[in-house]
């Protein structure tokens, strides 16, 4: 019977979200701990967490708000920028998502709960619609090859001149950077050349074949002030220095304009964002690099392949690059990890939704429209610097620029001051013909009417060069030319999303991934207009609400991390790396000490860690790892005792990637203080501290965190992240410039705040577990993960637990100990018979697993990937008691398509039942794997990535 006696203050009391985030009840958590020999959490913790690190008080952030409090705050938080019609420019563009795309695919748990395409049989879907992005970025550049996105326009170029200088046959140092590029660009290039030892020199574009020496060039088609230039004669006078051609385009552009493939570059960046992307005060966008077909195997970041199953099928993979990071460390090509996977995909669905007509359609609207903005001003009497443009033009205001602008300004419109004596304007795909009108009264006093815009339309002409209007084709294939309605485009995002394996299907047990719930109430904001249609450059009294978000989340990350100061501006964790390192050498540079160039690396750190340290131009030293799991300490203190006058930083994860908390941590970090060192603390495992110790508090100097895994952004199938740094009060002074007239201090991304639409996620994470909740969450991660390799222990050996037995947040099970029978492909190809994406293979260690089951994953779901663990370790146990054909069996020939268990002839030594339904439990809830084994040695030896013929897929005609 229910208490009806209760007072209102007994029933005010909700946790609602907590215990909808946490996915076990009070009843599982008491069975769970039963398991392990627990009675509370709380002994758990004690034997789990060093005491010498261990943090006693409350964390200080605010106790759990309700969902419907937080959506409120958010709101009235998102109200306060002030939405102005921004004609900024500078790479951001006002643009229309379809609303289709918006439904189905961004705010679509199908498509933004997925990881980065690792395990290609179960990636598919959300691979083909990065293929389609792929052989979108080809076609409108006219290059051969172009990667899978990148993280922003700047970070592209910088990464397009690294790799520039690895291909160039010049000797030189020398980097020449066109004035006329985006200056946020220029600044985060030369933040990245300072580090790489590389020469930039900034000049006028025609300048650069003057030089007598140099690696390569950036230009700016169009430029950032919007003249279109024929680079044909200086492209070819660089090559005959031997250096190479990058070129940052606008991709809109490109359907009107002749492609830089076409005249002859080597390597072109730009930005997808006007491609339904929403502005989000700077992003997540996906960027882009095209290269040529020679240089495949230098292009950094993501690459989708076409390669074949076990059955000769067509199947996509990621190619080249797939673990580069872990296989090269510090000699990989770059430090990027993962990208911008879901806004290539939203980028690319705006191609295939419009088609090539429809998009050179809005194209020739854009620029008619500024065509008419030209001709009227001048009619008007302004001078009209830009002769040739698409979007953009510079008007010469003398000295009424302030006027202008406040004119501007009170008409709610943004302009871009160029400087003193000139103004910028860029229209875009939102653009009408009373924006036009408005214009004008903004230069003229309100004297635009005297323009009539309908007489003009039928007097003017292209304001593009005669010369560079193209004339081949894009979006030529089916693909782009099939979806154009909302039904078929609808059905065709629902075809890829069924072919993949997300969270909204099951766990995603990935180590040192923390793929958790994100939940609905924490995503909802991110498409409110009030967040996505804000510029990155407005001027900060528009942007009252993100400003008031950042301080407020700043704050909370300081409170977990027990850092003094936190930049929000890395857009990635790798990015947060290089940020991080970028601030030690610049404090040792302001001390004097800039000779510090070591970095200890232990030998289990994520490839990205020596790959961020090579970056930020420091030497990389590997520290070995004892029997233990643990860091070495004699191999550290001999290492700090040689290096004593030149070490720089160590890089160390907390918890460890070998899944313990490892009890000398402290020592670590007094052994490298002692030696004049700083202490970098990878925040890849803040999911197992929150609430019980601080990286801030027991040694660390900085630490980059991952939005994406603890703090409730979803992976997005390979991106967005985001990747801020905590650093205490004496690296505050070198974290990254949000300003864009300083030089660019340690920039690491175009936009002042990085990925600012998508930083609501994880305000409204923290507030909504508070004070209490957030601790809770990381007992039960713990608790989850010990539960596992409590049940698993008896099949796989745990490879390594703490002092008590017991482990912190993830595990590694051991499975070269069945390696003759099976190899650790077979298992992970295994699971997806039983319904789950593998955990991290061979990371860091060769031939293991690393299984990290979070918070929010119930012990029902638990039971059923242990049950699915255990059920394939009796398979191959027939198979070492020669009860199976040790080359046809389940694990060989895994994972089953439908089409390989309802063929007319079967032919293999186990059951089709076996292959298909080896639990009873998955008769009610069946995932079929789109194809077969992917072929990863044909993948890798016949490149192919852009959409092939139609005819490889048969009668599909979704491409």
């Amino acid at each position: 019977m229910p208490n009806l006696d209760l007072q209102l203050k007994d029933l005010d009391i909700f946790h609602g979200f907590i215990r909808r985030h946490i996915g076990p009840g009070p009843k599982d958590e008491k069975a769970m701990l039963a398991e392990l020999g627990m009675e509370s959490l709380d002994q758990l913790l004690d034997k789990v967490v060093p005491e010498s690190i261990r943090r006693r008080k409350p964390l200080a952030v605010k106790s759990s708000l309700s969902e419907r409090q937080v959506l409120q705050r958010l709101y009235e938080i998102s109200i306060r920028n002030q939405l102005y019609k921004s004609f900024i420019g500078m790479g951001y563009y006002n643009t229309q998502t379809p609303t289709v795309i918006e439904r189905n695919l961004l705010r679509n748990p199908a498509w933004y709960t997925s990881y980065t395409p690792y395990q290609a049989e179960i990636s598919q879907g959300r691979m083909e619609a990065l293929l389609n992005f792929q052989t979108m970025i080809s076609d409108l550049t006219g290059m051969e090859m172009a990667n899978a996105s990148v993280l922003d326009e700047a970070t592209a170029a910088a990464e397009a001149m690294a790799m520039c200088h690895r291909l160039s046959k010049s000797k030189s140092d020398v980097f020449y950077i066109a004035n006329t590029c985006h200056p946020q660009t220029i600044q985060v290039v030369c933040n990245r050349a300072k580090h790489l030892h590389i020469k930039c020199v900034i000049g006028d574009p025609f300048a650069a074949a003057d030089n007598p020496e140099l690696f390569g060039v950036l230009l700016q088609y169009p430029c950032s002030t919007g003249e279109v230039h024929d680079y044909r004669e200086l492209v070819e006078k660089i090559h005959e220095r031997k250096g190479l051609v990058t070129v940052a385009a606008d991709l809109l552009s490109l359907t009107l304009l002749t492609p830089p493939g076409e005249w002859d570059a080597d390597i072109v960046v730009g930005s997808s964002q006007r491609f339904g992307v929403p502005l989000g005060y700077g992003g997540p966008h996906a960027a882009f690099m095209a290269t040529r077909d020679a240089y495949k195997r230098s292009l950094p970041g993501r690459l989708i392949g076409v390669s074949r199953d076990t059955r000769g099928e067509p199947a996509l993979r990621l190619a080249l690059q797939t673990r580069e990071q872990h296989i090269r460390r510090e000699k990989a090509t770059s430090n990027i990890c993962t990208a911008q996977a879901l806004l290539a995909i939203m980028a690319s669905m705006y191609a295939v939704y419009h088609g090539p007509d429809e998009i050179r359609r809005i194209a020739q609207r854009v620029h008619r429209l500024t065509i008419l903005l030209t001709e009227g001003l001048r009619e008007l009497g302004l001078e009209v610097k830009t002769k040739h443009y698409f979007d953009t033009i510079t008007v010469d205001t003398g000295n009424a620029t302030e006027f202008i602008m406040a004119a501007a300004r009170s008409k709610k419109m943004n302009l871009r001051q160029v400087d003193a004596h000139t103004v910028g304007i860029s229209l875009d795909e939102v653009s009408t013909r009373g924006d036009v009108t408005r214009l004008y009264d903004v230069f003229t006093h309100d004297h635009g009417r005297d323009v009539s815009i309908d007489d003009l339309d039928t007097r003017i002409g292209t304001a593009l060069p005669p010369d560079l209007i193209r004339s081949s084709d894009f979006l030529t294939h089916p693909v782009f030319n099939s979806h154009h309605s909302e039904t078929d485009l609808m059905r065709y995002m629902r075809k890829l999303q069924d072919k993949d394996l997300a969270l909204d299907r099951s766990m995603i047990p990935l180590g040192s991934c923390t793929m958790k719930l994100n939940s609905a109430t924490e995503l909802i904001p991110v498409t409110w207009p009030g967040f996505g249609r804000i510029h990155p450059f407005v001027p900060l009294d528009q942007a009252q609400g993100y400003q008031q978000l950042i301080v407020e989340l700043e704050q909370m990350l300081c409170a977990c991390t027990g850092y003094d100061a936190i930049s929000l501006q890395p857009n990635a964790g790798s990015q947060g790396e290089y940020a991080g390192l970028l601030a030690i050498k610049s404090y040792h540079e302001s001390r004097g000490e800039g000779h510090r160039d070591i970095c200890i690396v232990p030998a289990s750190a994520h490839g990205t860690n020596p790959a961020s340290a090579q970056m930020a131009g420091m030497k990389v030293v590997v520290v070995g790892t004892a029997r233990t799991g643990n860091i070495d300490l004699d191999d550290l203190r001999a290492k700090c005792e040689k290096h004593s006058d030149s070490l720089a930083a160590i890089m160390i994860t907390y918890p460890s990637t070998h899944g313990v908390f490892e009890d000398d941590v402290t020592e670590v970090c007094e052994i490298v203080h002692d030696h004049g060192g700083q202490v970098y603390i990878d925040g890849a495992n803040m999911n197992a501290m929150i609430g019980y110790c601080a990286p801030g508090k027991f040694g660390g100097d900085v630490s980059h965190l991952n939005l994406h895994k603890t703090f409730a952004i979803p992976h997005g199938g390979g991106g967005p992240g985001v990747g801020p740094i905590g650093v205490r009060e004496h690296l505050k002074p070198f974290l990254p410039s949000t300003s864009q007239n300083d030089g660019g201090l340690n920039k690491v991304a175009a936009a002042p705040f990085g990925s600012a639409s998508i930083l609501p996620i994880s305000w409204a994470y923290i507030s909504l577990l508070g004070r209490h909740g957030l601790p809770k969450a990381t007992a039960i991660a713990i608790l989850n993960a010990n539960y596992v390799a409590s049940r698993l222990r008896d099949h796989f050996p745990i490879l390594y637990t703490g002092p008590n037995g017991l482990i912190a947040h993830e595990c590694i099970i051991d499975t070269r100990v069945v390696k003759e029978f099976a190899s650790v492909d077979d298992i992970a190809k295994r699971l997806i018979d039983y319904g789950f994406h593998a955990p991290t293979m061979s990371f860091p260690v060769a031939g293991t697993l690393m299984i990290e089951p979070t918070e929010s994953e119930s012990k029902e779901e638990l039971d059923r990937f242990i049950e699915a663990m255990i059920s394939i370790r009796n398979e191959i146990r027939e198979i070492e008691e020669g009860r199976m054909d040790p080359d046809d069996n389940p694990l060989k020939n895994a994972p089953h398509t439908i089409d390989m268990v309802c063929a007319d002839e079967w032919g293999h030594a186990y059951s089709r039942k076996q292959a298909a339904y080896p639990l009873p439990s998955l008769r009610d809830n069946k995932y079929w794997s789109p194809v077969g084994r992917v072929d990863n040695v044909f993948g890798d030896t016949h490149v192919f990535c852009s959409c092939p013929p139609l005819s490889d897929y048969g009668d599909d005609s979704g491409a």
